[in-house]
């Protein structure tokens, strides 16, 4: 191939830029040493200097690029009133000279909004867009696209058929590259539908629709470093939460914001939102389905009610030289009247307990009390202490839910009219030794969650509520896998977005879940509702071979009927290999294949995606032949060869996969046919399917 001639001189201005951003590091770095070990001074100074040094060190982290590309392309614009074309390169963060002209353009800024979005129809001035293929800091090739008479800009609006990429040579030179085992930054190689995505207004809820191979995930991690740059302030101080499915995927995807210099980011399963809950119980499907319904939200509301109760007979505690009273239908009115209040069920502990102490004040005559006093008097009696428990305790969302989950009987009595005895023998677990001893499960984040939304925070020492204790809200909230969320889950994401701006994605014909939605209106309607929420699509598949994506496809009719798949731009090498063994040969075969496909795909990552309970089995089996391998719920993807229950394989990419008997997870309530299409579309390169059962109808030839 001929060497571009404008090769040496683009390699140089790389180099320049490489300079100019270690020498900006090596001046924030020299200003913080300034600054290190200091201690004296006023309030003011120590939080001057701490608030400093705090900002130099968030440099320094946006500064580290690691061995990501710092530059990957350069357009050529002509200014608006004509003129010559002004050259612009585009890069991973901006880098100006010790002059403060910019030797490299940050990807996120307006002016490089063009590398992304200009086509033929719309040249958005350019004249050119370069594209750089980079080894390290080494520049190996550049591709060029050239807009004005005679040469026409591609983009799917041009009229053509088939979908066609900005930059291809360097995006499918990029797609077959191996996987490292966790997600890596597209910046250097988003297409026009992905950018109108990321580059989308930081208002309402942007529900992003995209088929396997289309790159969400990683549109949607890239869109939650746009909103950062963009919105610096107040996002830096409101935060940004990424929710993923599973902490295999957050192992997945934790480089990928770090790589686009933003190292602030929240991400989070659901139950990480829940503090000072241990969390480890595993629930059976019928259970999670229960949990996951709307009316658990009822059921905690009525739990709750019955924790507020009256005594059946009088309350006597003597005190001094008389007995202190207090009788039941006084204590039934003060309880009446607080659930008519607006304020949550902690909230009301001091108010409940100020009632009960003014009408036993009038019978302390030892000596002159405030309600104050007399509230801290009567506290140092165990027996008013109790009464208080009983009538109006104070509760954690964990105790209320350990208490309700171990007895039948709050079951069934909160329960009435709204769960059958079969729900509620599916809810009910012995209670454990005491709540230190208690475990909760992922379904039981959500209801913990509920609970500690009504409850309101739990009063600490004294009877004060830490506003610290209130659940935390988010500037942006980002969802991935949304469509497998139940409507408990949902609102549980719902109530930490602070002004209902939030991107949540997935695909239809993935939903595996108890509540799979059957259109995008099923989960809008459980998130913050205005006018500004849409739906997107990502409708092109970049990653997954055509070959792959359409033996998978024949699953979709009946996984998802109405939905396509995504139009695949790329031409596998292989064609999916599909292996009819013996059950007696099934392990061994899979041995034999992972062995094999391993050697094949040295530079890249093997799976071996299995029923969750073949896990173990295949892993011994492996162990035996001296294959070595990891568990993904150990070690995410890091290990060349990786076991992956399908439980846990949505949103994962390897550049091999194994998929074993497919026929049992069809048939399986927690899989079924769209689960199995999840883990037919896994693989950027090379499919093999081991079967000892015939395989689904629609995958048959």
């Amino acid at each position: 191939m001929t060497e571009h001639p404008d090769l040496p001189a683009e390699q140089a201005h790389i180099d320049r830029a490489y300079l100019s951003l270690a020498s900006a590091r090596e001046q924030a770095l020299g200003i913080r040493k300034l600054t290190t070990g200091q201690t004296g001074g006023t309030f003011q100074e120590r939080y001057e200097r701490n608030y400093f040094d705090e900002k130099l060190v968030q440099m320094l982290n946006d500064l580290d690029i690691g061995d990501a590309a710092l530059v990957f392309g350069r357009i050529d614009r002509t200014p608006d009133g004509g003129g010559n074309p002004e050259a612009f390169h585009i890069g991973r963060l901006a880098v100006p000279d010790q002059d403060n002209n910019q030797l490299v353009i940050d990807w996120r800024a307006p002016i490089a909004e063009p590398f992304y979005r200009a086509t033929g129809r719309d040249t958005m001035q350019l004249v050119r867009r370069r594209h750089f293929m980079m080894e390290g800091r080494k520049l190996t090739a550049i591709e060029d696209e050239l807009f004005g008479a005679g040469h026409l800009g591609i983009g799917k609006d041009d009229g053509l058929d088939q979908p066609q990429l900005r930059g291809q040579s360097t995006l499918l030179a990029t797609l077959r590259k191996g996987r490292s085992g966790q997600l890596g930054d597209i910046v250097a190689t988003i297409q026009a539908e992905q950018d109108v995505i990321i580059r989308a207004p930081n208002k309402g809820v942007l529900v992003v629709q995209g088929g396997p191979g289309t790159g969400k995930t990683v549109v949607a991690l890239h869109r939650a470093a746009y909103l950062l740059y963009t919105h610096r302030f107040p996002l830096a101080d409101q935060g940004v939460l990424v929710v993923g499915p599973n902490r295999v995927f957050l192992r997945y995807i934790e480089r990928v914001l770090p790589s686009l210099g933003e190292s602030g980011v929240r991400e989070v399963v659901l139950s990480d939102l829940i503090g000072g809950v241990r969390f480890g119980l595993v629930d059976p499907a019928p259970t999670r389905r229960v949990k996951g319904d709307l009316r658990m939200v009822k059921l905690i509301e009525r739990a709750i009610t019955q924790r507020q109760r009256t005594i059946t007979s009088d309350f006597e505690l003597p005190f001094g030289g008389s007995v202190l009273r207090l009788r039941p239908r006084d204590v039934s009115r003060v309880v009446r009247e607080a659930r008519r209040r607006t304020k949550r069920h902690n909230e009301l502990c001091r108010a409940v307990e100020g009632e009960l102490v003014a009408m036993l004040m009038p019978s302390m005559r030892d000596q002159e009390y405030t309600l104050g006093s007399a509230r801290a008097r009567l506290r140092e009696f165990a027996e008013f202490r109790a009464l208080m428990f009983t009538i109006w305790p104070s509760l954690a969302a964990e105790e209320l839910l350990h208490d309700l989950f171990g007895s039948k009987a709050l079951l069934r009595s909160a329960g009435r009219d709204l769960l059958t005895d079969d729900e509620v023998a599916a809810l009910y677990r012995p209670r454990a030794e005491s709540l230190a001893h208690a475990r909760f499960s992922d379904a039981d984040a959500a209801l913990l969650d509920e609970a500690r939304s009504l409850l309101g925070p739990k009063p600490r020492k004294g009877g004060a509520v830490d506003e610290d204790d209130e659940i935390e809200q988010y500037g942006h909230i980002i969802v991935d896998e949304v469509q497998d969320l139940t409507p408990m889950q949902l609102q549980m994401v719902a109530r930490r977005s602070l002004n209902g701006a939030m991107t949540v994605v997935g695909d239809i014909a993935q939903a595996t879940g108890p509540f799979a939605p059957s259109d995008w209106s099923d989960v809008l309607n459980l998130l913050p509702q205005n006018r500004d929420a849409k739906v997107a699509e990502l409708s092109v598949g970049y990653r997954i071979p055509r070959q792959i994506m359409e033996f998978a496809g024949r699953l979709l009719a009946t996984a998802a009927p109405g939905q396509t798949p995504p139009t695949a731009v790329r031409e596998g090498d292989h064609d999916p290999q599909i292996v009819r063994v013996s059950p007696a040969e099934l392990i061994a075969c899979v041995v034999s294949q992972a062995r094999s496909l391993h050697d094949a795909l040295s530079a890249g990552r093997v799976a071996v995606v299995c029923p969750d309970e073949m896990a173990d089995d295949i892993a011994a089996a492996l162990d035996a032949a001296g294959v070595a391998h990891g568990r993904a719920g150990a070690s995410a993807l890091e290990a060349t060869l990786t076991i992956v229950p399908v439980s846990v394989v949505k949103g994962l990419e390897m550049d091999g996969v194994i998929v074993v008997e497919p026929t049992a997870m069809y048939e399986s309530p927690d899989v079924g046919p769209r689960g199995v299409y999840v883990a037919l579309t896994r693989s950027t390169q090379q499919l093999v399917v081991v079967h000892s059962r015939e395989l689904p109808n629609e995958l048959r030839d």
